[in-house]
């Protein structure tokens, strides 16, 4: 192991146990201000919220537009695969930033359509950081990694040990997964769509301000993106630093 991978692993040490660390006092304050807001939206709205969601992801999972054009490069080392991934993780802040910014200005109509359109970027990043660590999206099993990746960056605080435990062992748990589609049919949506909202309500409320929601919106997708980034980066870490075909 170089110097470069040693450091990432101390790195790597660090960022789990900031990760599963009970959540602090901002956090708390937008779950439970996202809990009052679930509250009060009609279960109909649910249930088309969870149905948009599990369309897009199961566009991603069974479809080919979100593989990218960018060859798998299983011949760069960790520290060239991370320079590459921050390189892909910036372009793609700035497409959601832009997105975020058009979207803020236009209200709750524009506001909707943020909402699915800042899913669909995010799910092309994961692809894109994919083929960037030299993992093959045309692989059934590596399209549900980038699922668990996802949960991962936007599930509650009880669910992260579990999903983080579930990355640091892929090379087993991918074995389950060559091509079957049991995982998108057990798969609970609604409590999905819900963490999912829930970690990224508080910011993007303040999209719908009037007068700063260009201004929030842009921030919002911004800081979002970053999150869902460090989250990858590291979890593409983890498996490089454990796959034996890369040592």
């Amino acid at each position: 192991m170089n110097a470069y991978e040693q450091r990432i692993r101390f790195e790597l040490d660090v960022w789990e146990r900031r990760l599963t660390e009970p959540p602090g006092w901002l956090e708390r304050t937008s779950k439970t201000i996202s809990a009052k807001i679930n509250e009060l939206i009609p279960a109909k709205v649910h249930q088309a919220i969870t149905a948009t969601v599990r369309s897009i992801v199961r566009t991603a999972l069974f479809g080919a537009e979100y593989t990218p054009r960018r060859k798998v490069n299983r011949d760069a080392t960790l520290e060239e695969a991370d320079q590459e991934a921050r390189n892909t993780l910036s372009l793609y802040q700035k497409i959601a930033t832009a997105e975020g910014a058009g979207t803020g200005t236009g209200g709750l109509i524009l506001n909707a359509v943020d909402f699915p359109a800042l899913i669909a970027i995010k799910m092309k990043c994961l692809f894109e950081l994919a083929h960037v660590y030299g993992y093959d999206t045309n692989s059934f099993s590596e399209r549900i990694f980038l699922l668990n990746v996802f949960r991962l960056a936007f599930s509650s605080n009880a669910q992260r040990e579990y999903v983080l435990d579930l990355i640091r062992r892929w090379d087993v748990e991918k074995e389950r997964w060559s091509s079957d589609s049991e995982y998108y049919r057990r798969m609970d949506w609604e409590t999905f769509q819900k963490e999912y909202r829930d970690s990224i309500d508080f910011r993007k409320m303040l999209q719908m301000v009037p007068g700063i929601g260009a201004v929030a919106g842009a921030w919002a997708n911004y800081t979002i993106l970053e999150e869902l980034g460090e989250v990858a980066i590291n979890a593409y870490r983890i498996r490089r630093l454990g796959d034996a075909s890369y040592e």
